[in-house]
């Protein structure tokens, strides 16, 4: 089963996260999937407008716990190097699209997967999903753009709120943030969806452009120091000792 799905008709790009067994949770071959899928969108000039969406009950969970721990104590450090790297460019090829990008948002959204959210142009989501960062009862350090994009967004002392608590961010809230759009029930996605696609289609593709260029915030260099971060704290005695006690929780 392909880690990604991607649709093009009627220049719109339809991007699936598709690991609904594992909810959608990061591991490198979806996100390896996930980039060329985004080469693809980026090379295509027919394409307006991007919708990023996912299979399964979750939009995805971040980083795959389970997938961390499977991995050699001394080889974490290269394995999370590669997989938040993924990210990263991930994080930033959505950013760097010239079209809009829309976030279909219908379940938990948790970890590093923030970083989409962040991405995404427009985003509706539905009253039961939620955003929570998870770090701190893992023992894992953020990365998806928690540090490096966020506080800008919804202002440095409510970001060190919810990490440092590892406080749950309800759909309700998402929106008074200013982290999705509108709410929609599960129902109501697709249309909702699809009013947006059809006022884009009447606005100017080079001014849409220019849009999205000015209002990119430069987060490359936050997202690498994250990424560093990440790399030493996987190391660490408390993140093994987090993914033992997270994953026992979690059975």
């Amino acid at each position: 089963m392909a880690a990604t799905l991607l649709d093009i008709t009627d220049g719109v790009a339809r991007l699936t996260l598709n690991r609904p067994e594992r909810h959608n949770s990061l591991v490198p071959a979806l996100l390896d999937s996930l980039n060329t899928d985004l080469e693809r969108i980026a090379a295509n000039k027919d394409i307006r407008a991007v919708v990023l969406q996912a299979a399964g009950r979750s939009f995805s969970t971040g980083g795959d716990v389970a997938g961390f721990q499977a991995v050699p104590r001394g080889e974490r450090r290269a394995y999370a190097a590669g997989l938040v790297g993924s990210l990263n460019r991930a994080i930033l090829a959505l950013l760097g699209l010239t079209v809009p990008v829309i976030g279909r948002i219908h379940g938990p959204l948790t970890g590093g997967a923030l970083g989409f959210l962040l991405a995404c142009d427009l985003v509706v989501i539905t009253p039961q999903a939620f955003i929570q960062p998870y770090y701190t009862e893992v023992g894992f350090s953020p990365d998806g753009g928690w540090t490096a994009m966020l506080p800008a967004r919804i202002g440095y002392q409510q970001a060190r709120e919810i990490q440092l608590l590892n406080r749950r961010i309800m759909a309700l809230e998402a929106v008074q943030l200013g982290l999705a759009t509108t709410l929609a029930e599960p129902d109501s996605l697709d249309s909702t969806i699809e009013g947006w696609l059809l006022e884009l289609r009447s606005k100017q593709p080079g001014s849409v452009a220019c849009t999205k260029r000015l209002l990119a915030q430069d987060c490359a260099a936050g997202l690498l120091a994250e990424q560093r971060a990440f790399v030493d704290q996987i190391d660490s005695a408390e993140a093994e000792a987090g993914m033992v006690r997270f994953l026992a929780k979690s059975a």
